[in-house]
């Protein structure tokens, strides 16, 4: 299947320029928005994390590893680990996405294996991916963390509910320039009623970016502007606004602004395009700060078997 795109090339730097601008006018914006932290390496390192078309994306075997920690200065604050193996065979991609997270005496933990189908269209790597992920999902409150009656039946009740099922779906259009994606994580707190207590859960995510070059050799140097739209339950919908700078293929340095007036930041570097390490800080939103510091994360990314 062939599809011709070339009469879209104006078109597709056109959408380019309106990304950068986009991303500029944002960081002028103040509107005050409630919060749901993503792993800050969704944006641009493991965009996998946020989207299951994404698996199988590059050649080879890629592992990533994520370790977050929030809030470092208050007992109990969230820490978050994470790990992603995705494999590329021909056009199809498949993975493994395990999440944990801890805040407090709460715990959530979320695994899910993926598949996803990468149609090519035409010149330029164009393709259009589809991704599906199914798993489990456990959350389950650690009563030696409980600061109250641990008796209490409502958290029985509550750890009884055991592991449920639980999945993501996720598409886009790719290309050397141009990404343009949207997916629906956590599909079981879409359709099922006894979620619907439950606040602080992504509902949709979409995102669009493009690619500027330069130079060659040591003196390469791509810009990736990008523009993110998450719908959270129970708060407003955020925008992330910002872009990616890679140096010479090696150097990464990222900035993202967040409509809840925080800010992420990441440099990293990688080697031999086989191993690459990457550290984030967050500052906290407006609600937050001067009581809390910020978010520390690290990435590591592993290239096998190419």
């Amino acid at each position: 299947m062939k599809i011709n795109f070339k009469k879209y090339q104006f078109l597709s730097n056109a959408i380019g320029l309106l990304l950068l601008s986009s991303a500029v006018s944002i960081l002028g914006t103040t509107t005050a928005q409630a919060q749901l932290n993503p792993l800050t390496s969704q944006y641009f390192l493991n965009q996998y994390q946020a989207n299951p078309a994404f698996a199988g994306m590059m050649d080879g075997l890629n592992v990533n590893l994520n370790y977050r920690k929030q809030w470092s200065n208050i007992p109990g604050s969230p820490s978050t680990q994470s790990i992603t193996a995705d494999y590329k065979m021909n056009k199809v991609g498949l993975g493994l996405n395990v999440f944990n997270e801890k805040a407090g005496s709460l715990q959530r933990t979320k695994a899910v294996a993926t598949y996803a189908y990468h149609l090519p269209l035409n010149d330029n790597n164009q393709k259009l991916n589809f991704g599906a992920s199914v798993g489990i999902m456990n959350e389950r409150i650690d009563y030696s963390e409980v600061n109250g009656d641990p008796t209490d039946m409502s958290i029985a009740q509550f750890n009884n509910k055991g592991s449920l099922f639980d999945g993501d779906f996720g598409i886009a259009y790719t290309s050397n320039k141009l990404n343009i994606e949207a997916a629906l994580p956590n599909i079981r707190s879409l359709i099922k009623q006894e979620d619907n207590n439950n606040v602080d859960r992504s509902q949709f995510y979409a995102a669009a970016s493009y690619k500027f070059g330069t130079g060659t050799g040591v003196n390469a140097l791509e810009i990736e502007p990008k523009v993110a739209f998450r719908g959270i339950k129970g708060y407003e919908n955020i925008v992330d606004a910002g872009a990616n700078f890679i140096f010479a293929e090696k150097i990464f340095i990222m900035g993202m602004y967040h409509t809840t007036k925080s800010a992420s930041f990441g440099a990293g570097i990688n080697y031999k395009n086989s191993l690459a390490i990457m550290g984030f800080y967050t500052t906290e939103t407006s609600a937050l700060q001067g009581s809390a510091n910020g978010t520390f994360e690290i990435s590591l990314r592993a290239s096998l078997f190419k």
